[in-house]
């Protein structure tokens, strides 16, 4: 038998715990290193207006830092919280227009439906809230679907080991993440930075 799902202490679908993780979220130690890595990376793609799809966008951190950094970018934003999503567009603000909200679980075998390839898709400390390990390389693959041919697709999440966190069953270990990312597929995988507890990678 497989080992349970990890249940989250958090709902956040309620708009209070929303508002709670978004008050602490970012005094996280490393984010602000992970959200510059992600817009250095998303400097280098081609094309003129790049529409890039975020996995578990939350309260819209990483998209308000992405919208200033590169003015031209045009993001989908997917969360199963509309909670989140509200908190997401009074962060976002007039740059919303730039933004198309979908609340939908990636945790839905269905979610990549009706979905054009993206120029890039990222996440950021989401891919745990899959509630164990086991389900990353699902993921991964059903991303690899949606970019277009060498497009990359961005992955930070926290990883398990000493100095990172400590459930070996929710999170993977920098290896752990490399393999599930080669595992669906992709043919190059490089690391990007380690900040604290989350780690990113490159695959395309």
């Amino acid at each position: 038998m497989p080992d349970p799902d990890v249940p989250s202490p958090i709902d956040f679908c309620d708009p209070g715990d929303a508002r709670e993780w978004e008050r602490t979220a970012q005094s996280r130690p490393g984010r602000e290193s992970v959200f510059r890595a992600f817009a250095s990376e998303l400097h280098g793609l081609q094309a003129a207006d790049p529409h890039v799809l975020e996995l578990g966008s939350g309260p819209g951190f990483l998209a308000d830092f992405l919208l200033q950094a590169i003015p031209h970018i045009r993001l989908t934003l997917l969360d199963f919280s509309r909670a989140m999503h509200d908190l997401a567009r009074i962060r976002i603000g007039d740059a919303a227009t730039q933004v198309h909200f979908v609340e939908r679980s990636f945790k839905d075998p269905n979610w990549t439906d009706g979905f054009r390839p993206f120029d890039a898709i990222i996440t950021n400390q989401a891919v745990h809230e899959l509630r164990h390990k086991r389900y990353a390389g699902v993921l991964h693959s059903q991303a690899q679907q949606l970019l277009r041919p060498g497009a990359p697709y961005l992955v930070c999440d926290h990883w398990y080991g000493d100095g990172g966190m400590s459930d070996d069953q929710l999170y993977m270990t920098v290896a752990e993440q490399r393999h599930a990312l080669e595992e669906a597929g992709f043919v190059s995988v490089r690391q990007v930075i380690l900040a604290g507890s989350l780690v990113m990678h490159r695959a395309a």
